[in-house]
C-alpha cells in the first residue's frame, strides 16, 4: 500500500467517508494520486461508494477542503510527535491481527507506548464504573493471575474496575493496554494520568480517535468494540444490566469471541449484569483463572510453558517481618487479630507490615480491618 498515514488522515476528512468506505477506497486505488484523479465513473465502482459519496470525493479534491485537511492532518502529525505517539494503519503488520478480523476495524490507531506480539494472548477485564469492595478484589485478583500466566490485560481505563485491572496487571509485573474514546493526549479520567504513564511505559495506550478529541459519551460504545475486538476473550467482573460492560459483551458475542462472567451475589440489585448473561447463556459462569485458560487453551500462546493459576512466586525484597506476614495472608478475607495470632505479633506489628505489603501491591485492606493476599 503506497498510502501514507498522511493521505489517511487527509481522506478521513472528506464529508461522509466512514471507516468502511475509507477502507474500502484503500483497498480499490492502491495509490493516493489515483484516487485523488479518480473519475466519476471508477468512484462508484468501489464497495460502499453510491453517486452522492463519489461525487462529494471530486468536489473535495477538486476544492479549497483539500489544502484545510492537508493543515489539519499535518497539524495532527505535530500534535502526535509531541505527546511521543504515532499510528498505525490497518495494513500494517503491527496492527492487531484480531483487531483486522472483526467487521469495523479502525483504519487508523494511535497509540503511545508499544504493542507486541505477545499481545495476541490477550483478555479484556471490564466492568462497572462503581463497583463493590468483592468486585474490585476481584478484578485485581484475575489481573493479577492473568498478568502472571504472560496474558496481556485490556481494558478501558475508565474509573472502577478497569482502573483496578490495569493497575493490579502492571504491579504484577506484566503488561496491561488501555483503549480509549477519546484522543491520546487526552487522559480521562484525569486522575488515571499516572496509570497511564505507566500502562505506556510496559504497554499501550490505543485509541482510534485523532489527537485533541474529547472524551464525549458516544464514544464509548464504539471504543468498547476495539476492547473485545484485540483480546480472545472478555471477563465482565461486574456490572449492572445498562452498564457500559454489557456493551462490550455483546460486542464480543458479535465478534465470535468468547465472554466470561463472574457471578453476582442474589440479591443483588446493581451488578446482576454477570448473572444475567450466564443464566442466558452469553458467558461461561466464570470462578478462577483457570476457567479461562482452559477454554482457551492453545490460543493463549505460551500459556503451557506458565505456571499454574494456584502457584505463586514468592516476592522479592520482603524483610523477614514482612514476609511472615505476607505468608498467614490467604485469598480469603483475614482479621487482623486473626494474623497476629499466627504470626505471633501484636496486631500494632502486624498492621505496620500489612500497610507496607499493601503499598507494594501484595496485599489488599477490606472494610472491618480485613486483609486478603492479591
Amino acid at each position: 500500500m503506497s498510502f501514507t498515514v498522511r493521505d489517511l488522515l487527509i481522506l478521513a476528512r472528506i464529508p461522509g467517508i466512514g471507516s468502511h468506505r475509507l477502507r474500502a477506497l484503500v483497498q480499490f486505488f492502491k495509490d493516493p494520486r489515483a484516487l485523488s484523479h479518480a473519475p466519476l465513473r471508477h468512484l462508484v465502482q468501489v464497495e460502499g461508494i453510491e453517486r452522492k459519496s463519489a461525487l462529494a470525493i471530486v468536489h473535495f479534491f477538486q476544492s479549497h477542503a483539500i489544502r484545510a485537511a492537508e493543515r489539519e492532518a499535518d497539524l495532527q502529525l505535530l500534535r502526535l510527535q509531541r505527546t511521543g505517539g504515532r499510528i498505525i494503519a490497518l495494513w500494517d503488520e503491527e496492527y492487531p491481527s484480531a483487531l483486522k478480523k472483526i467487521y469495523d476495524p479502525p483504519p487508523l490507531l494511535f497509540l503511545r507506548g508499544a504493542l507486541r506480539q505477545i499481545d495476541g494472548s490477550s483478555i479484556a477485564v471490564v466492568g462497572t464504573r462503581h463497583p463493590s469492595s468483592y468486585g474490585s478484589l476481584i478484578a485485581e485478583r484475575f489481573a493479577t493471575e492473568l498478568a502472571r500466566h504472560g496474558v496481556t490485560v485490556v481494558s478501558g481505563l475508565a474509573r472502577g474496575i478497569d482502573t483496578h485491572a490495569h493497575a493490579a496487571a502492571l504491579r504484577a509485573g506484566g503488561r496491561s493496554v488501555a483503549i480509549i474514546g477519546s484522543g491520546i493526549d487526552v487522559i480521562y479520567p484525569s486522575e488515571n494520568k499516572t496509570l497511564a504513564s505507566r500502562i505506556e511505559e510496559s504497554g499501550a495506550i490505543v485509541s482510534e480517535y485523532e489527537m485533541g478529541t474529547k472524551p464525549d459519551a458516544v464514544n464509548f460504545p464504539r471504543r468498547n468494540r476495539i476492547i473485545s475486538g484485540m483480546t480472545l476473550g472478555t471477563l465482565i467482573v461486574e456490572t449492572g444490566i445498562g452498564g457500559g460492560a454489557m456493551i462490550t459483551a455483546s460486542t464480543a458475542l458479535d465478534q465470535n469471541r468468547e465472554v466470561f462472567a463472574i457471578p453476582s451475589a442474589l440479591g443483588e440489585k446493581g451488578p446482576s449484569g454477570t448473572n444475567r448473561l450466564i443464566k442466558e447463556g452469553k458467558a461461561l459462569l466464570t470462578e478462577c483463572v483457570d476457567d479461562i485458560l482452559a477454554e482457551l487453551g492453545p490460543r493463549l500462546k505460551g500459556i503451557a510453558q506458565q505456571r499454574t493459576a494456584t502457584e505463586r512466586i514468592p516476592p522479592e525484597g520482603l524483610s523477614l517481618f514482612e514476609r511472615k506476614v505476607y505468608d498467614a495472608v490467604e485469598e480469603e478475607p483475614i482479621h487482623i487479630d486473626q494474623l497476629a495470632a499466627r504470626t505471633g505479633f501484636v496486631p500494632g506489628e502486624a498492621l505496620v507490615c500489612l500497610l507496607s505489603l499493601e503499598f507494594k501491591g501484595l496485599v489488599r485492606q477490606l472494610a472491618g480491618k480485613r486483609f486478603v493476599k492479591i
